[in-house]
């Protein structure tokens, strides 16, 4: 009897070991779930509202600006933020405030991007901290889940920052 016991233990702790180590792939891999706070994505994404992030397009660096994505903090690695990528390397982004009169421009450096909210009276972004390194960036959002009302891909920026693509340059 402790036989057959210790038999079925050991046989449902290797498939919660199997389904395990597919769960942590199919995250770390694939994507996530992912439960938004905070002001800085309104009217795009508001708080509580919930996300599908996939982590392909990181792997295989086709994050384009534009897309939303979540990226690990740069002034807090426990937290994840989301932001919109407004510039990539080699773009030329406004760095200064909506409400500033002189504007001022900067240039992405190699490896990094440029991320900020869609709420750009209300966010704490790479106006703040600078451009991010690429490293940083953990999927790039592709659906809205939750509510249901508003399910689907996401929208176009409200705001359009990007001043200069490296690309437009060529």
């Amino acid at each position: 009897m402790f036989r057959r016991l210790l038999g079925k233990t050991l046989g449902f702790l290797g498939y919660t070991v199997q389904y395990g180590c597919i769960a942590h792939c199919a995250f770390e891999y694939i994507g996530e779930f992912v439960v938004c706070s905070g002001p800085s994505m309104e009217p795009t994404i508001v708080s509580h509202d919930i996300v599908f992030s996939e982590r392909m397009s990181r792997h295989l660096c086709k994050i384009q600006t534009g897309d939303i994505v979540i990226a690990k903090s740069p002034y807090d690695p426990n937290m994840n933020i989301c932001k919109r990528v407004i510039g990539l390397e080699g773009d030329k982004v406004c760095t200064s405030s909506p409400s500033d009169f002189f504007k001022t421009h900067s240039y992405v450096p190699k490896g990094h991007v440029w991320l900020e909210g869609d709420n750009l009276r209300n966010s704490t972004d790479s106006r703040n901290y600078g451009p991010i390194p690429y490293a940083l960036i953990r999927g790039r959002v592709c659906l809205k889940l939750w509510p249901p009302h508003s399910f689907g891909t996401l929208n176009e920026s409200p705001s359009r920052r990007i001043t200069k693509s490296q690309k437009d340059s060529d």
